[in-house]
């Protein structure tokens, strides 16, 4: 299996940590005074990191990968020494990942006599730990872009009539990135809607209020592939479709901001400019924020 991982240079590094709050996945921490990454599990090689680092310390490398191994892990992370270690083992209890971590504890005891430091005490540090969800950043509590939460009814009022007489404001065909060809007829000079998946069944008048008038290209920049493609049908978008302006639709938890990033790279790599619009959709179905980026 090739996997795209994050690769940090140490001897470029300067601990300035511009690039920690721009991994959505929390899988990025300044630890001794260098950024470490601390969860391979967690990163999704999207690179939003890439661009914020002023040293070029960081570089997204692929390469063959066997099946997640913990305790192999564990045993490249000993080395770098206890606070790394401890980070690390923190990322997995927030994340809810205790097979894995019964799996390093285990590691740990059963070799404590040849590493350097207090394995117990590395042990009960992250026992101590607290798992508190943060709506925020799923560097702490859990990803809140994948934590059940439940809904109280609501006594809603649709128009009469059957659902299939409501029309669709989609103007073009196919929508997904992976799909759209950036050379089609429909594209050209036309205000580009580029949405998350989540968000059209998060947001009940999407097609009435915020896809009329415009083409549209969906994406999930959490669990799709391939993002370099993504990236290049977006300058190809801007460069030869020519397109007027972008809306960027995201849902509020964390990792969606990742498509904001790659069309944020685009736009920075383009030969023209273009407007950038951010909207924010709450996991309820409001807007959260909408702003010109």
């Amino acid at each position: 299996m090739i996997r795209e991982i994050v690769n940090i240079d140490e001897d470029k590094c300067t601990g300035c940590g511009v690039c920690v709050p721009n991994c959505h996945e929390g899988a990025l921490q300044i630890i001794d005074g260098k950024a470490r990454l601390i969860s391979e599990l967690m990163c999704d090689g999207l690179g939003a990191c890439l661009g914020h680092c002023p040293e070029g310390a960081i570089s997204i490398e692929k390469r063959e990968a066997d099946e997640y191994d913990e305790v192999v892990v564990v045993r490249q992370m000993v080395p770098k020494g206890k606070n790394v270690l401890v980070a690390h083992l923190k990322h997995l209890k927030e994340h809810g990942e205790h097979g894995f971590l019964k799996q390093a504890v285990g590691y740990l005891k059963q070799h404590a006599g040849e590493i350097d430091f207090d394995v117990n005490a590395v042990i009960a540090e992250v026992h101590a730990s607290k798992t508190e969800a943060s709506s925020g950043s799923c560097a702490s509590g859990g990803c809140p872009g994948s934590q059940p939460v439940s809904f109280k009814p609501q006594n809603l009022v649709y128009p009469p009539g059957d659902a299939a007489e409501i029309p669709s404001a989609l103007r073009q065909w196919p929508v997904q990135m992976h799909l759209i060809n950036p050379a089609a007829a429909s594209f050209k000079g036309s205000d580009l809607l580029v949405a998350a998946d989540c968000v059209a069944f998060s947001l009940g008048a999407f097609h009435q209020k915020y896809l009329q008038g415009k083409t549209l290209a969906i994406a999930c920049p959490k669990l799709d592939q391939g993002k370099e493609i993504y990236l290049e049908k977006l300058i190809r978008l801007i460069n030869e479709a020519r397109v007027n302006t972008i809306t960027v639709m995201i849902m509020e938890v964390p990792c969606c901001g990742g498509l904001l990033q790659l069309v944020q790279m685009a736009t920075a790599r383009a030969n023209r400019k273009v407007p950038v619009k951010e909207m924010v959709v709450g996991i309820r179905g409001e807007i959260l924020d909408e702003k010109w980026v």
